[in-house]
């Protein structure tokens, strides 16, 4: 296990002027976190403070130093990154956001992970500047990280139910169009552009469609309202 010390303590992301985006780095191989630690570090508000070499020793560093972030390879030693996903997300009072790090996109194990509640994943063959865009959009958390790429998951690994589970009755005619925006990939603020109300209001039909699903966030939202058939509805 590697940390660092943080000055900055746990708080709010920012990676803008306020506390840094504290980040652990989970994966087997060495060379990857040495990879990924050299061009998150050279970032402003970017900050990494541990690093984990298997899916146990990732649950325990995130408990010790519970970052923002974590980079979670999806196969790992000992317990691999679904269940480390599971762990910590199960365990903690205020979990941080994972992000899978994975070499296929179509990954039926990457599609188990975003079931298990990361909020994204991120292909090891990723650009530094698609990493470093990846890690502040997560961040930030008020959009979904690679829109189609989750949507084409869903629609191949998707399960769907036979019949529609009771939360999509309870949808009102706008929070059904949020949760359609919300899977386009669309932030607050342009989902508030595009039907015509405030970026409050947003934020009020995003939490509304949270509760209602039972999804932890955007992206377990979208996943559930593909596994519900609700995306293949008018």
């Amino acid at each position: 296990m590697t940390t660092t010390p943080s000055p900055t303590g746990s708080g709010a992301p920012s990676g803008s002027g306020g506390a840094a985006i504290r980040i652990v780095l989970a994966d087997d191989e060495r060379m990857v976190r040495t990879a990924l630690r050299a061009i998150l570090s050279a970032e402003p508000g970017i900050e990494i403070v541990g690093e984990a070499a298997t899916g146990a020793e990732a649950v325990s560093v995130v408990r010790e130093l519970k970052p923002d972030i974590v980079l979670m390879d999806v196969r790992m030693p000992e317990i691999d990154g679904i269940r480390a996903t599971e762990q910590i997300l199960q365990t903690m009072p205020e979990p941080p956001r994972i992000v899978v790090v994975t070499t296929f996109e179509n990954d039926a194990y990457v599609y188990e992970a975003l079931r298990a509640g990361a909020a994204g994943f991120l292909l090891k063959r990723a650009d530094a500047d698609a990493l470093v865009q990846a890690v502040r959009v997560v961040a930030h958390s008020d959009s979904l990280l690679f829109p189609a790429a989750v949507r084409a998951l869903a629609a191949e690994h998707g399960r769907a139910k036979p019949a529609p589970p009771a939360w999509v009755a309870r949808l009102t005619a706008r929070e059904s169009e949020v949760l359609r925006l919300m899977a386009g990939g669309l932030t607050n603020a342009e989902i508030a552009g595009r039907i015509g109300v405030g970026a409050a209001t947003v934020k009020t039909h995003v939490a509304a469609v949270l509760a209602k699903t039972g999804a932890r966030d955007r992206t377990q939202a979208v996943i559930a309202a593909y596994e519900a058939g609700f995306m293949n509805t008018d």
